[in-house]
């Protein structure tokens, strides 16, 4: 078991090695649209990379996860493997709708996964991004 505390040191080794090994600049929170991000995720179980949508305007929550869905074919030549989800519940309640991938067994805990991770990460977000840069105008639209 890790304590509190070494699990806290892991992640950030993790995430300064991630950067160190792939150092670029991700869009991220950039995308011009509120509430619209692309965001990484590691803990002991799995990795994902996804595509929340958080407005709480629910109009627009729905228009935006609406637009995704009509272009998923589009999106699934980049990432084959991606899942949509018009509800999903954050640990702390809050109801968004994600679109994301994720890669099971492997744990930030686990040193040996690390590089495999990376790879997932970097290769993952790069599919994701070049798919929003051709279809920004239509998602922003």
């Amino acid at each position: 078991m890790f304590s509190k505390e070494d699990s806290r040191k892991l992640r950030q080794e993790f995430w300064i090695s991630f950067g160190k090994s792939f150092p670029r600049k991700w869009i991220l929170y950039n995308t011009k649209i509120k509430d619209f991000s692309f965001k990484f995720y590691f803990d002991t179980k799995k990795a994902m990379v996804m595509l929340d949508i958080e407005d709480q305007n629910l109009e627009n929550r729905i228009n935006y996860y609406e637009k995704m869905v009509s272009l998923k074919s589009l999106l699934q030549e980049y990432i084959p493997e991606i899942i949509y989800e018009d509800i999903y519940f954050l640990e702390n309640g809050k109801e968004i709708s994600r679109i994301y991938i994720e890669k099971k067994g492997v744990s930030v805990h686990n040193k040996n996964t690390w590089q495999e991770t990376m790879v997932f990460l970097n290769e993952t977000m790069q599919q994701f991004e070049m798919f929003y840069y051709e279809y920004e105008e239509v998602i922003k639209g």
